[in-house]
């Protein structure tokens, strides 16, 4: 059959035409080559990876569909029972399998890498592997899966790689024919269903746009609100008056500054959640996914939501939700129900409202999500990881804000994060428009918003490093060099290797501007570029003097401080005048001294080196009371009246401290001076003009001596961290002695666990931590090594009992083993062990009721069960990892008292 008649008769499966791009693609593949499809969300770059099942079938050939996530491959795996019989297809998730050795089979990347590192038997035969969501490769967390995956397949199989837009596909496609050979690169930008642009500003639902130009109303309204505003509220402050740092809340072109500062003068612009709603509702616009970036926000607006009264569902929606909210929850107890409030979800869920975030239980997650594609759930309001999940596309995207919090500050999103959240607007077959709605906040530009509504920037970026599970497996599966080899053909080298062209371009450039310079700056009374020369090495020479002087200062202020005792009165520098202050706690700790001390005008103060400038000296001493309480004013106010007066009866002058110049250096200086008044260039009438043309090449040798720095960091820079690494495993016992070229039985051990913290469990199994600990013990120890905390705990974290808390010194101190052996060896060190979920999971792996686990963990019942769920995982790693013996024993206690309850249920559901 040929090429077209392939296409053509997958193509008549399906009750609609497919595309041009979609045939295109389709083409290569029944041609035998690999292709990469980018395309934005909803533009059915699906088919492609559907025609390569077809042809698996079709070729009696075996074919893998993966996902990032098991809800996905879920999803996935429904479809595709449902088009070719539950006989053909299976799904391997990690703890679910059904058909595995069917001949197209659903499952999660990482079950494919394991499978690929394991050579395990279901890969023979294998013609096709499909990477949906393969853009995930750029994820920090996971995206190395994907790169170890296209690495390592065999080169028989063909890739289908399924992108969304994504503005360097051509750079990623090259790097896939590089690899693999022979992909070809299929883009598409165009949307399936129109999007349109507004903004909600108070009740009124404006377009963004009058043709081409900003909607001139919103103008007007930006310049009239602008009115009420100081000039400068607009963008977010900088420094305070004090100069110290402000929180920036954005650039302030999206409401950042203004936001915290705007004059409650004039029409109020910001639109009510339930207004928005209710106007989306009467333009026909539902259902909506609101898109606001936290999720108490999302949880907050569904209560408002309630409250005003507004219900989006007729009764026979209303029956309808309540069938699906009892079908998903069925598994649950009424004590487990009781304690997730799953009554006030039932009362939104079955008015079309409804919250979706990480913090949502799944079994409450599959019911939104089915009851939002059914048409039933009017309005989500939802966090960002909804626009990198399973497939809910709506009719409209409202966006509450575009700045949001990444971790570290507020910042705007970018364009591809709003290309991507507004991709979800447009229901393919049903909308013939996708309408995407931003909320006005004080301060937004309606330009701004124009240029980011116009923008398709979204690069993909490798987030590719080797890890120790990594380098063991590929070690014992391909050999040390050829492991090395393999990881330079990654994506993230490849990346690495451009920017390098780049930077060598700028560095011959840069050459020829040098060697022009110095040929100007040439002077007939002697060697001008010696000179010069010589001018730089004294300027570096009194900088290097100067900063060694200030590192004096600050290593003797240090001393200083940790020498101070309370009662000790100090000397402090201000910005005009000195103060004297009493020392109430010398604050020794990990991060050095932090002395907390109260002045005479009643201000406590905790200070640390960097408040002086030069050592502090003890100039009198007093008594401080016992068992002074800073926190009272009247201790506060009795020590400073005591300070006052003790400064009063025995008057002191601020020492002098000497600032001396290391000898040595000034010495070095001097000799250089005398020299430079020596050289014959130094009498030239002409030389400030030879020293411009001097200054300009030696600036640029300095630049060019930092993009050499750079290219050389990027050159090998992969092969380079996993030489590192396996100087680490070799020098550990994980490879062998002589060069790392084989793989010990502790290594082969670590080979099975696929951890953050892969190491320091395989080390604890090697020191027997685990040992001896009863299963609710065993699971409160491995939550350490996947848990992270979100910093919201009511207090202190601790472990549950004496034993544990043994087991965790004792991993922590092997934490402590193995940051040292990576500090020797110049790698980065991974996160501490974190035990703020320990009682919670030792608590519900001993078997106490949801409600007492959430109430002691202050998590959310989403957050539980994830965190469980990954406990679980962790426990089967580890059972696997050790083989047969009283530990794999408890592991599988552990994951039998685990998995029970909400964490058994909606188990295909991240």
């Amino acid at each position: 059959m040929s090429t077209e008649d392939t296409v053509a008769a997958f193509a008549a499966g399906y009750p609609f035409a497919l595309d041009d791009y979609q045939l295109a693609a389709c083409a290569h593949v029944a041609d035998g080559r690999g292709v990469l499809v980018a395309a934005p969300t909803g533009a059915g770059k699906t088919v492609v990876g559907e025609f390569a099942v077809f042809l698996a079938l079709q070729t009696g050939r075996k074919c893998f569909y993966t996902t990032p996530i098991k809800a996905l491959s879920n999803q996935k795996f429904r479809d595709l029972v449902e088009r070719h019989g539950e006989d053909k297809v299976g799904l391997l998730t990690g703890d679910t399998t059904i058909n595995g050795e069917a001949q197209v089979v659903v499952m999660t990347t990482e079950v494919l890498r394991n499978m690929l590192y394991a050579g395990s038997s279901t890969l023979a035969n294998l013609g096709f592997v499909v990477m949906d969501e393969v853009h995930y490769l750029a994820d920090r967390f996971r995206g190395a899966v994907w790169e170890e995956v296209i690495i390592s397949l065999a080169e028989s199989v063909q890739l289908v790689s399924l992108s969304a837009t994504v503005s360097n596909a051509e750079e990623f496609g090259d790097w896939l024919s590089e690899v693999r050979g022979g992909v070809e690169v299929v883009v598409t930008e165009r949307r399936p269903v129109p999007l349109y642009q507004h903004v909600m500003v108070g009740r009124r639902l404006l377009e963004l746009f009058d043709g081409i130009d900003v909607n001139p109303e919103l103008l007007r309204l930006a310049k009239e609100e602008s009115r009420g505003q100081r000039d400068d509220s607009r963008r977010p402050r900088g420094r305070n008056g004090n100069g110290r740092r402000t929180a920036a809340y954005g650039s302030g072109r999206y409401g950042g500054g203004a936001a915290k500062q705007r004059v409650d003068t004039g029409p109020k612009l910001v639109p009510r959640r339930d207004a928005t709603v209710e106007r989306l509702e009467a333009e026909r616009l539902l259902p909506a996914i609101f898109f606001i970036f936290s999720r108490q926000g999302c949880d907050t607006a569904v209560s408002q939501l309630m409250n005003s009264g507004l219900r989006l569902t007729s009764a026979t929606e209303r029956a309808a939700l309540a069938e699906i909210a009892d079908r998903h929850t069925a598994g649950l107890s009424r004590e487990d129900l009781a304690a997730l409030e799953y009554d006030t979800f039932a009362a939104a869920f079955g008015n079309g409202i409804a919250a979706h975030h990480a913090g949502l239980l799944p079994a409450f997650k599959e019911a939104v999500e089915e009851a939002f594609t059914a048409g039933l759930v009017k309005v989500v309001f939802a966090t960002e990881t909804l626009a990198l999940g399973i497939n809910m596309p709506a009719r409209s995207v409202v966006l509450e804000k575009l700045v949001k919090y990444n971790g570290e500050t507020h910042a705007d999103i970018t364009a591809g994060e709003y290309t991507q959240l507004t991709g979800r607007a447009g229901r393919r077959g049903i909308d013939v428009e996708g309408h995407a709605v931003v909320c006005w906040q004080p301060g937004l530009d309606p330009r701004a918003l124009a240029g980011l509504a116009a923008r398709r920037t979204y690069p993909l970026r490798s987030s590719f490093q080797p890890t120790y599970n990594m380098a063991v497996n590929l070690v014992a599966t391909v050999g040390r060099e050829r492991a090395r080899g393999l990881l330079e053909q990654s994506f993230a080298q490849f990346q690495s290797d451009r920017s390098v062209v780049g930077l060598s371009r700028g560095i011959a450039t840069n050459n020829e501007r040098i060697a022009t310079d110095w040929a100007k700056a040439a002077c007939t009374h002697g060697d001008a570029e010696g000179y010069f020369r010589l001018r730089a090495r004294i300027s570096a020479a009194e900088a290097e003097a100067a900063r060694d002087r200030r590192a004096d200062r600050r290593a003797e202020a240090i001393e200083a401080l940790r020498a101070l005792r309370p009662g000790d009165i100090i000397d402090i520098p201000g910005r005009r005048h000195r103060s004297w202050a009493v020392v109430v706690d010398p604050g020794i700790g990990p991060d050095g001294p932090q002395p907390t001390v109260l002045t005479a005008d009643k201000q406590l103060k905790r200070l640390t080196a960097y408040d002086f400038p030069l050592p502090p000296v003890v100039a009198l001493r007093m008594k401080v009371p016992k068992h002074f309480d800073s926190r009272s004013a009247v201790f506060r106010r009795n020590l400073a009246a005591a300070l006052e007066a003790k400064l009063r009866s025995e008057p002191i002058e601020a020492p002098d401290v000497a600032d001396g110049a290391d000898a040595d250096a000034m010495s070095r200086v001097a000799e250089l001076r005398e020299e430079l008044r020596n050289h014959p260039v130094h009498a030239c009438p002409d030389r400030e003009e030879h020293a411009r043309n001097a200054e300009a090449a030696l600036r640029l040798e300095r630049d060019t001596a930092s993009l050499q720095r750079q290219a050389d960091r990027r050159t090998n820079t992969i092969a380079v961290r996993f030489d590192r690494i396996c100087a680490v495993l070799e020098s550990m016992g994980y490879l062998s002695a002589d060069g790392g070229t084989a793989v010990t039985d502790a290594g082969r051990m670590l080979s099975r666990i696929y951890s953050e913290l892969d190491l320091v469990t395989a080390e604890a199994v090697t020191e027997g931590i685990f040992d001896g600990l009863t299963a609710p013990q065993l699971a409160a120890v491995i939550s350490s090594l996947v848990f992270e905390s979100r910093g919201d705990r009511r207090g202190p974290a601790r472990m549950p009992d004496r034993r544990s808390e043994n087991a965790q010194m004792a991993l922590r101190g092997i934490w402590r083993q193995v940051s040292l052996a990576e500090r020797d060896h110049r790698l980065p060190s991974h996160a501490e062990p974190d035990i703020g979920f320990a009682e919670a999971i030792h608590a519900w792996a001993a078997g106490a009721d949801l409600a007492e686990v959430l109430y002691r963990s202050s998590l959310t019942a989403g957050d539980f069960v994830r965190w469980a769920r990954q406990v679980v995982d962790a426990a089967g790693q580890l059972a696997q990892a050790v083989g047969p013996g009283e530990l794999r024993t408890v592991c599988r206690e552990l994951i039998v008292g685990v998995r029970r309850g909400v964490v058994d249920a909606a188990p295909l559901e991240d």
